[in-house]
């Protein structure tokens, strides 16, 4: 499927997104602060951004599944 420099790459971009959504949910908390809407507004941006960390979030359960065999 991939090699392993891709899947590397891949992994490291998922994390950093699953880490900027849990920033921002943690702003979204504590602050009542969406930072990503803040930053892009309600836009397709936005609405992106917020696509692309759900995506990472499954990935990266197909990473912690891998771990846990």
């Amino acid at each position: 499927m991939y090699n392993y420099m891709d899947r590397k790459v891949l992994d490291m971009l998922a994390l950093i997104l699953v880490i900027i959504g849990g920033l921002n949910w943690g702003l979204v908390g504590a602050l009542e602060t969406d930072l990503v809407a803040m930053l892009l507004g309600t836009g397709a941006a936005a609405k992106a951004v917020y696509i692309l960390v759900g995506l990472a979030a499954v990935y990266s359960i197909t990473i912690l599944m891998e771990k846990m065999k």
